[in-house]
C-alpha cells in the first residue's frame, strides 16, 4: 500500500490532523486528550484494514487478469461485495468471457485454414503428379502422335488447376468478407440461360434433354456475374452425373414469399449419407467424381447466402437430384 502515492500522501496528511487533534484535546482537558488519540487510532486501524483488504482483492483481480493474458484455462475471478470492486468485477468477467470467445473463434479457425492448407496441397498434388508422369513419358516417347495424346492430356490438367486456383481464390476473399455483391435487379429468365451458355456444345455432344421453364417477369436483386457463377457450378456438377442421354431441367416459379430456382438432373441422385455434407468444402461423397475437387458446391453455397438466399440438393422422388436456391423477397 505504501508504494501508492495517494495513499502515502493521506496517511502523513492524516498522521498530521491526528497529532493535531490530540494535543488540542490534552490542552483541553487530559480526558479530551485520551479521547481524541483513541478516536484517532481506531479510525486509523480500522482505515488501515479496510484498505488492505481492497488492495489485496484488487492484486487477485490482477493476478487473475495476468493469467488471462497468459492463456490461463478454467479462470474464475471471485465474487465480491464492496460497490466499485462488484462493479469492476463485473466488467472483467465480461472481458475474460468475450476474450475465451474469440480464443475458442481463432483456434476453430486456425484448425480450419490448417486442414484447408492440407487439403489444397493434396488437391494440387494429384494433377502435379500426373504432369510430371506426362513429362517422363514425353521425354521418352519418339511417337508424334502418342505425345500429341499426351500433351493434350497436360493441358486439360493445366485447365483443371487453373480452375481449382481461381476457385480457391473466390473462396478465399469471400471467407475474408472482401466481396461486395452488387444489389441490381436481375431478370431469372436471363440469367438462367446465361449460366447454361457455356454448356450447350458439351450438352448436345452427349445428347442431354434441356428444358427450361422460367415463369415470365421473374426478378431477383444481386450481383449477375456471382449468381452466374454459382449457377454453373450447379449445372457442372449436374451434367457430371448426368451422363450420356439424360435430361436436365431448370424452372423458375415464384410465390408471395420467394423466388426459386430448382435444377433437377435424371443422373443418380446422392447417397444418403452424403446429404448433410454436399456443400462442405473439399466434400467429394461416396460417389466422387475422379476429376472433382469438392469446391464448386461449397462456392455455391458462399455466394447464394452471401445474397441472403438458401441453396439445397436432395434426391428427386423421380430419380436425380434436385437443386433448390431460394430468394426472399
Amino acid at each position: 500500500m505504501l508504494r501508492n502515492k495517494e495513499f502515502r500522501q493521506f496517511a502523513i496528511l492524516f498522521s498530521v490532523m491526528a497529532g493535531i487533534t490530540v494535543i488540542l484535546g490534552f490542552v483541553i482537558s487530559t480526558g479530551a486528550g485520551v479521547l481524541a488519540a483513541s478516536s484517532s487510532a481506531a479510525f486509523g486501524t480500522v482505515f488501515f484494514a479496510f484498505t488492505k483488504t481492497r488492495y489485496k482483492n484488487i492484486a487477485r483481480i490482477s493476478n487473475e487478469i495476468d493469467l488471462l493474458l497468459h492463456n490461463a484455462d478454467h479462470l474464475y475471478i471471485g465474487e465480491l461485495d464492496e460497490g466499485e470492486l462488484s462493479i469492476l468485477h463485473s466488467e472483467i468477467g465480461k472481458m475474460t468471457l468475450r476474450i475465451r470467445e474469440q480464443n475458442e473463434a481463432l483456434k476453430k479457425e486456425k484448425k480450419h485454414l490448417a486442414d484447408s492448407l492440407a487439403d489444397i496441397a493434396h488437391q494440387l498434388k494429384t494433377p502435379l503428379t500426373s504432369i510430371n508422369l506426362i513429362l517422363s513419358l514425353l521425354e521418352n516417347n519418339p511417337e508424334e502422335d502418342q505425345r500429341k495424346l499426351l500433351l493434350r492430356e497436360m493441358e486439360e490438367l493445366l485447365v483443371r488447376m487453373d480452375w481449382l486456383i481461381t476457385t480457391l481464390l473466390k473462396l478465399s476473399r469471400l471467407d475474408a468478407g472482401i466481396i461486395v455483391f452488387h444489389h441490381d435487379p436481375i431478370d431469372v429468365n436471363s440469367l438462367i440461360h446465361a449460366s447454361v451458355h457455356p454448356f450447350l456444345i458439351q450438352m448436345e455432344l452427349h445428347q442431354i434433354d434441356l428444358q427450361i421453364n422460367a415463369t415470365g417477369g421473374l426478378i431477383i436483386y444481386g450481383d449477375f456475374n456471382w449468381l452466374l457463377q454459382a449457377l454453373q457450378n450447379i449445372l457442372k456438377n449436374c451434367l457430371e452425373s448426368t451422363g450420356e442421354t439424360g435430361k436436365l431441367e431448370i424452372n423458375g416459379t415464384d410465390t408471395p414469399l420467394f423466388t426459386d430456382i430448382v435444377i433437377h438432373d435424371s443422373g443418380n441422385g446422392f447417397k444418403e449419407e452424403d446429404l448433410p455434407c454436399i456443400f462442405d468444402r473439399f466434400y467429394q461423397g461416396k460417389n466422387q467424381n475422379a476429376g472433382g475437387y469438392g469446391i464448386g458446391l461449397s462456392l455455391c453455397q458462399m455466394i447464394i447466402t452471401g445474397h441472403g438466399g438458401t441453396v439445397t440438393a436432395k434426391n428427386h422422388p423421380q430419380g436425380g437430384a434436385v437443386f433448390i436456391i431460394r430468394f426472399p423477397k
